[in-house]
């Protein structure tokens, strides 16, 4: 028999020994690591909770206010002039969710500053009624705010990126009430194709403390009421042919946005006078067209698209060019809620010819545009289910599949990278709005 086949009751106690305090290293590292993130998220959350409650307030407050004095419009070139004379005090220009996303890719190109000029700059955009949303001023705040708070913390450059996504997931939630959906949001829309779960711990914290603290400071979530048909084969088939309509409206939005700014900076290089122009082009628009229904996020209009099942047939195009000219003229604000009132009213119009019913149309719709233009089909079926309940869930889930592969590569951001080919397994790495796999 081999003698070295047995240890001796000594040596046998100390590898117990040795497995012991391996295996309690081994969980102290993931306790640390826990902690570390329970402190750092709990504090990115507090703090996007409270901003996020005052800009919500400060957007609310500056929407009522041209609501109630519609001479307020006429205000809309100085506003442009004064947007881009924040940016340039603060020295920002040029910095834009594109570089929140920069910063958790590659670690560089967000300043500290970009957090005043989006706030101060997205409530002028909303006061003069200029057509803009509040979450790409909430994911380059939140961003800043991670970030910022990372840095105080000494955190690493990797657990720097994270502390951005985490500010990102936290400030979506304190504005629309779907921390579940802004923690997957988060998480997916840097490179379509992987998910970062590192961040998941983190980004889910903050968003439950930005949401907890917004709902303590009266910050009512966003939800809505619908009606679901019944599912069968035929209800499947017909939010499904909706949703491929949805995302290649979804491509044409993204890409009138694109082309609008790069025609605007082409052909009008001064920011001043861009800024100018742009304001004076949208209050002679809405002057032809006797309606405000095009100005600011339009949060009334996809209401009543979504719960009372109305619309005007050429709403979703309007607002397109409402949209495109108000950011391309350097006004501040979003691209997700426009993406809303598009979905909604164009839902709300064609549902009802594929057999649907209007406002349940109208949510699909919403839905659907929205992941067309983020690329974010597991987030947007999260989101379908905290903005209209679980119980439509199924035929979400069809719609934003189906959404998901008809808006392409096109996309609202830039920096965003889509890693894998949408019609096949194949890794591409492709940037968003890029058309052929070589144009990386």
């Amino acid at each position: 028999m081999d003698k070295h086949r047995y240890k001796r009751p000594a040596e046998a106690l100390d590898d117990v020994v040795d497995d012991i305090r391996y295996f309690v290293a081994h969980v102290a590292v993931y306790v640390r690591a826990l902690a570390k993130w329970l402190v750092a998220s709990g504090i990115i959350g507090v703090l996007c909770g409270l901003i996020g409650t005052a800009f919500h307030k400060g957007v609310e407050i500056a929407t009522e206010f041209r609501l109630a004095n519609s001479w307020v419009l006429l205000t809309l070139p100085v506003a442009g002039l004064a947007v881009v004379g924040v940016y340039r005090l603060l020295r920002v220009e040029g910095l834009t969710t594109d570089t929140v996303i920069d910063q958790v890719r590659t670690g560089e190109g967000l300043s500290l500053r970009l957090l005043p000029a989006i706030f101060v700059s997205t409530i002028v955009t909303h006061l003069a009624g200029g057509s803009a949303g509040r979450e790409g001023a909430a994911l380059q705040m939140g961003g800043t705010v991670g970030l910022g708070v990372g840095r105080a913390l000494h955190l690493d450059e990797r657990d720097l990126r994270t502390a951005t996504m985490a500010g990102m997931a936290a400030f979506f939630a304190a504005l629309f009430g779907t921390p579940v959906a802004a923690t997957i949001f988060a998480l997916a829309v840097i490179s379509v194709g992987a998910i970062y779960h590192v961040a998941f711990v983190p980004c889910l914290i903050a968003s439950l403390a930005s949401f907890g603290i917004s709902l303590q400071l009266g910050v009512m979530p966003t939800h809505y009421a619908i009606g679901l048909p019944n599912v069968t084969p035929f209800t499947v088939v017909r939010v499904a042919l909706l949703a491929c309509l949805c995302g290649m409206l979804s491509a044409i939005f993204c890409e009138a946005l694109h082309r609008t700014e790069r025609v605007a900076h082409t052909h009008i290089a001064n920011p001043w006078l861009r800024a100018a122009l742009g304001g004076a082009l949208l209050l002679l628009l809405t002057w032809a067209l006797g309606t405000y229904d095009y100005n600011g996020a339009g949060v009334g209009v996809i209401r009543q698209a979504v719960e009372e099942g109305t619309a005007v047939p050429w709403a979703f195009a309007l607002k397109i060019i409402f949209t495109s000219i108000t950011l391309a003229a350097g006004f501040k604000g979003g691209e997700v809620v426009p993406c809303f009132f598009i979905g909604a009213t164009f839902g709300c119009v064609v549902g009802p010819l594929l057999g649907l019913p209007a406002g349940f149309a109208a949510a699909v719709g919403l839905v659907a545009v929205f992941c067309g233009a983020v690329n974010c089909p597991i987030a947007s079926v999260v989101l379908s289910v905290e903005l209209f309940g679980g119980e439509g869930m199924l035929l979400f889930a069809v719609a934003c599949g189906f959404a998901f592969v008809m808006s392409g590569y096109y996309g609202l951001y830039f920096s965003q990278r889509i890693l894998y080919d949408k019609l096949k397994a194949t890794y591409i790495d492709a940037r968003a709005n890029a058309y052929h796999e070589s144009d990386n």
